[in-house]
């Protein structure tokens, strides 16, 4: 008698959103099933990869994140440009971590010149984050949603004590929101209520669950997506249905062990933060993230062989 692999019945279906605009707008979502179970039903998008720009040379990276992008740290443009051309970039995710007020406490308004520079230059979907300070991001994103009208940016993190500016700014704009909450199944439902309330459209957003990097807290950043995927597809809940993103390169490389010097305990510096890169993004990936944010182009590059070889 031949083996038959037993199969769950969904009840849900994950919706589908599409980032950007023209040729190359990246669909995301749409899963029958739980990831890569394709025995079980279709995933026809898979997880997509969009590569970290700065609007400023970052401080205290390792050598080996800045390495590839040595010649270009100065130029945000041309360093997005890099991205795609170079490293393939199926989007870009533009950190505006000089607006912190704690750092560079750039204006608003610079902000959203350098989004627009960046989104005006490339032609795929670009990401805009913030410094993760939920008052300044309000202004910050407020304003780049105003400069960048229509452009169908990813607009984030959008917190619950800013979600109503940003929101607000989304809808009378066009772009698609990231809601993000910290690693809860709860309030990343409640977000999306919020949102829903407020006016933004299921096709414009998707869900920011914050993730910790391998070693930080992956397992629980794991456990929760997984839960989110499983309440989406096997609960019915609608409030959760959402494509999932995960801002993971800057988790994994502020990491000691990713900046640690060479020896013989933990092997090459060099390699050290690729592999922990890696197996952060294949981690979130088979627990439900659509798009990943990610550094390295080698750890990009492992990535895609992997999500290639279980869709193939």
């Amino acid at each position: 008698m031949a083996f038959a692999i037993p199969k769950i019945e969904y009840s849900g279906k994950i919706k589908e959103i599409t980032l950007g605009k023209g040729p190359k707008a990246v669909k995301v979502g749409q899963e029958e099933a739980y990831p890569f179970h394709l025995f079980e039903g279709a995933m026809p998008n898979v997880p997509k990869i969009a590569i970290e720009v700065y609007d400023a040379p970052p401080e205290e990276w390792a050598e080996a994140a800045l390495e590839p992008y040595q010649d270009v740290l100065n130029d945000s443009v041309a360093w997005a440009k890099k991205a795609i051309d170079a490293y393939g970039a199926d989007m870009i995710a533009l950190q505006l971590a000089s607006t912190d007020p704690n750092g560079a406490n750039a204006t608003a308004e610079q902000g959203a010149e350098t989004a627009k520079k960046v989104a005006t230059a490339v032609d795929v979907p670009v990401i805009v984050y913030g410094s993760g300070n939920m008052e300044k991001d309000a202004e910050v994103l407020r304003k780049v949603a105003e400069t960048c009208d229509g452009m169908n940016l990813i607009l984030g993190p959008v917190q619950d004590q800013n979600y109503k500016q940003i929101g607000a700014g989304a809808i009378a704009y066009h772009h698609t929101v990231a809601a993000n909450t910290p690693i809860d199944i709860n309030l990343a439902k409640q977000l999306n209520i919020l949102l829903g309330n407020l006016g933004v459209q299921d096709p414009q957003l998707i869900i920011d669950p914050t993730t910790g990097g391998l070693g930080y807290g992956i397992e629980y950043s794991y456990s929760v997506i997984e839960r989110i995927r499983i309440a989406a597809l096997s609960q019915q809940d609608e409030r959760l249905q959402f494509p999932m993103i995960c801002n993971l390169g800057k988790e994994v490389w502020k990491t000691k062990e990713a900046k640690t010097a060479d020896s013989d305990l933990m092997g090459k510096s060099s390699k050290r933060g690729i592999v922990m890169e890696a197996v952060t993004a294949m981690l979130l990936a088979l627990a439900g993230a659509d798009v990943l944010i990610m550094r390295h182009p080698e750890a990009i590059r492992v990535v895609r062989e992997m999500i290639a070889d279980l869709t193939t």
